[in-house]
């Protein structure tokens, strides 16, 4: 089972960002935490294994927990499911909210691998994306956890971004891989409704350039890979051993547990969505013992899709066995067209 803790707080929020988030204001922590934990504890004794492969902490801003409530919070989440011995156990951490001494109490806690969202080197870059880190920052971040010993670490990057050019994507990059980091995920600004940066597309004031993107794709997939860094899958680059495994489960269509508010789960072919709303999410989980908003069958046809979708996106491809039997037009077509090559009974894509 892979697990999924969504903490929605953030000192600041950032323009372009559309997931469920806010600022503490006047909430109580401890509160929500607590909130989370029953959640845990009633959905451990439904899930058909409460064996836990992978756990990911996301956001908001999972690194601004004080350490009182990140010890609490694993605490509680070991008396509710067992972890594998080889768990994979990831936290999202912005650079201007953690020291030396948190990046050692990460360890104590058991997790292995940080994904830091620092999105560019760029000072007038980061101000445009809202970032309260400088580059400096984000640099005393990623040596931070590397002299504490962490054993994996995940740089967040951001192309296409208003008033970016080719130059300074390159230097962001340059600048990522100067610090070698174990996995690089470099992603494409997208507008997302009910955002800031929506808005300013909308009204024609910025633009998305279909060209720009490819060539900011292409100049990190050439720098990313001559260093050494594995392409697999489309934003995502690492090194042998590095690659995410929590993601992999998403990719692979494995079943996985999203707790706190908006987060989504997939278990046993049922699919469900918290209600985005913290407030209502603790007075959900204390009232009724669960914040469900949604939720819907998963038909074997739209599993297929999904799954179809996701790994043909990876650099492994997709299983011949996932596939129609009158597929085999298609992907003729497709091979002849240099477009995708079949090898190992995988349908892979050619980028």
């Amino acid at each position: 089972m892979h697990l999924y803790l969504h903490i929605p707080f953030c000192h600041r929020i950032c323009p372009y960002c559309s997931f469920y988030k806010h600022t503490p204001g006047d909430s109580s922590i401890r509160l929500f935490i607590d909130a989370l934990l029953a959640e845990a504890q009633k959905r451990a004794q439904e899930l058909p294994s409460q064996t836990i492969e992978t756990l990911y902490l996301g956001g908001g801003t999972p690194s601004m927990l004080s350490p009182t409530h990140l010890r609490l919070l694993f605490s509680g989440l070991r008396e509710a499911f067992e972890f594998s011995d080889e768990a994979e156990l990831t936290m999202e951490a912005n650079p201007a909210t953690f020291t030396s001494s948190t990046a050692q109490l990460y360890l104590e806690l058991g997790l292995n691998r940080i994904s830091l969202g620092v999105q560019s080197f760029d000072p007038d870059i980061l101000t445009t994306l809202g970032r309260e880190h400088t580059p400096e920052q984000a640099k005393d971040s990623f040596h931070c956890l590397r002299e504490a010993g962490m054993p994996s670490i995940n740089i967040d990057l951001m192309f296409s971004i208003p008033g970016q050019s080719q130059d300074s994507w390159g230097d962001t990059l340059d600048t990522a891989l100067a610090l070698k980091p174990d996995h690089l995920s470099c992603y494409n600004l997208t507008y997302e409704e009910d955002t800031p940066f929506f808005d300013r597309l909308t009204s024609g004031e910025w633009h998305d350039d279909d060209d720009l993107n490819a060539t900011l794709f292409t100049l990190a997939h050439e720098k990313l890979t001559h260093a050494g860094y594995h392409h697999y899958e489309t934003s995502n680059y690492a090194h042998p051993g590095h690659e995410s495994s929590h993601n992999r489960g998403y990719w692979n269509g494995a079943d996985y547990l999203g707790l706190g508010p908006s987060a989504v789960s997939t278990v046993s072919g049922r699919r469900w969505k918290n209600i985005p709303d913290s407030a209502r999410y603790q007075h959900m989980i204390k009232t009724v013992g669960h914040a469900e908003h949604e939720s819907e069958i998963i038909g074997e046809a739209e599993f297929q899709t999904e799954r179809i979708t996701l790994l043909l996106r990876t650099s492994t491809g997709l299983p011949l066995k996932y596939l129609p039997a009158n597929a085999s037009d298609a992907i003729t077509r497709l091979e002849q067209n240099k477009l995708a090559l079949v090898e190992n009974n995988h349908l892979r894509l050619i980028g």
